[in-house]
């Protein structure tokens, strides 16, 4: 029913735990690393076939030179797009050392947190809806690898429907998205020229000594009074400890709150210069995700809120966070978007990844209840 407005949901309850449970370990026993395209597509076919049970019609599974992604229609005038993930970042062989385990109220496995768990909310969320035409559903293969493929494809859809609801991880205690970091990583390669370490090393030009002296150097990139991180990250050098090594390569990880302090690293990276004549300075990749600014959810959140109050979700928080999702794509193509609509937990990308059973159903309310709402709006 309605209340100024509001759709309440007092006369809709939680769905029951266990099947969502019973979903949940088939999708975290079906193991899905990103690139690995036969699982992928094993992944994308359980995943349809839970689509059809649920929602009651197939989705259409799109191929990409990244594994398919999966897009359920719940009919050609959709007003919101569920945006999420199949792949994860787990590589084959991890379900075997941490199989899928729920015990002292958590949920265990390879992807349960991230995101595996929060399709299968959305998935009963639709699946409660009397009304399903103004849903979309779009589960990429590709999103822990960039989302290089799919991209087109999120930002197409998100323009079609006109509002994006993401599926990632809430933030501590629940909290919901509302605004992401820009994200992107450099790689630098340092050239030099190989001698033997012993007999002739003033011969070489040592690529390890001129790759600490930029990492020095791209260390003060960051800014931390406007939100902006520049740190190295991972590297590598030589081929022999008795060697001058030739090529160090340094990777860099940067997220950034503002358009401009994008433009900024961007520049200063670009004009790395080698303090050693002889050696070469190369620069490759950069950013990928565009900040995902709080004004994109200014409309959604307070839709969440009401929805919560209406199925009794009392101190529902909104907060900015340092990682980037597909909500930065399709914030930054202008469409409204909410994320962290997904599971309570934690540890992503971690061993110890886990879910809080007790609020799955809540969660799965709260997004039913979201999804009511633009329901209404087109009553």
């Amino acid at each position: 029913m309605r209340h100024n407005g509001v759709v309440t949901q007092s006369a809709f309850t939680a769905p029951a735990i266990e099947p969502m449970l019973d979903d949940l370990r088939v999708l975290v026993e079906v193991e899905s690393p990103s690139r690995d395209l036969d699982a992928l597509r094993t992944s994308a076919e359980t995943l349809a076939s839970m689509m059809t049970r649920l929602l009651g019609s197939a989705p259409t599974i799109v191929e990409s030179p990244a594994g398919p992604h999966v897009h359920w229609k719940g009919g050609p005038n959709a007003k919101v797009l569920i945006v999420g993930h199949h792949d994860t970042v787990f590589p084959k062989g991890a379900l075997a050392a941490r199989p899928f385990t729920v015990a002292d109220g958590r949920a265990t496995g390879p992807g349960v947190f991230d995101m595996k768990a929060g399709i299968v909310q959305a998935l009963h969320a639709v699946a409660s809806l009397d009304d399903r035409s103004v849903v979309e559903i779009l589960i990429t293969s590709d999103e822990e690898v960039g989302s290089v493929h799919s991209r087109e494809l999120i930002v197409e859809r998100a323009k079609h429907c006109g509002a994006v609801l993401v599926l990632e991880p809430s933030a501590d205690g629940g909290a919901l998205k509302t605004g992401r970091k820009g994200t992107g990583t450099f790689e630098v390669r340092v050239h030099g020229r190989a001698s033997h370490a012993g007999l002739e090393p003033e011969k070489g030009v040592n690529s390890l000594v001129e790759a600490a002296a930029q990492v020095l150097r791209i260390a003060t990139f960051g800014d931390a009074s406007r939100g902006t991180t520049v740190t190295p990250t991972v590297a590598s050098a030589g081929t022999a400890d008795n060697v001058v090594p030739a090529l160090t390569t340094v990777y860099v990880d940067v997220r950034v709150e503002h358009a401009d302090e994008r433009e900024r690293v961007d520049r200063a990276m670009a004009e790395l210069a080698s303090v050693h004549p002889e050696a070469r300075i190369e620069i490759l990749g950069g950013f990928n995700r565009p900040p995902m600014p709080i004004s994109a959810s200014e409309t959604l959140f307070p839709v969440a809120l009401e929805a919560a109050a209406s199925v009794g979700i009392d101190g529902l928080r909104g907060v900015a966070v340092g990682g980037g999702s597909d909500g930065n794509f399709t914030a930054a193509a202008g469409v409204p978007t909410l994320d962290g609509l997904g599971a309570v937990g934690g540890g992503a990308h971690a061993d110890h990844e886990w879910v809080d059973v007790a609020t799955m159903p809540a969660r799965t309310l709260l997004l039913a209840s979201i999804m009511r709402q633009f329901v209404a709006l087109c009553t």
